[in-house]
């Protein structure tokens, strides 16, 4: 018994279709191949999530220091030597290269 014209066009598009899920499941931007680089990706923008952290922490706590109700005194004269030039006559600046 012969299958119909119809039957064969149905099977053909399902198999068509199965065969472009796995395609896209193997070689597609979230398949099997991409897990490897994705997963390269996560590791590298964690790292630059911890980096970012530890210098929002560093800012943060520059910004206690110059709370206007009890700023450190030896960050304000810090920085008002560095913004301002202000030097006493017998003062020697040393400059240090942040690493």
């Amino acid at each position: 018994m012969r299958k119909q014209p119809k039957e064969h066009v149905k099977q053909s598009f399902a198999l068509v279709l199965l065969v472009v899920l796995t395609v896209g499941a193997i070689a597609g931007p979230t398949g099997l191949l991409a897990w490897a680089e994705n997963s390269e990706v996560l590791s590298e923008r964690e790292a630059r999530i911890a980096m970012l952290t530890e210098k929002r922490s560093a800012l943060k706590n520059r910004v206690n220091l110059l709370d206007p109700n009890g700023a450190d005194p030896d960050l304000v004269g810090e920085l008002v030597r560095k913004d301002l030039g202000v030097l006493h006559p017998d003062e020697i600046v040393v400059t240090l290269e942040d690493e």
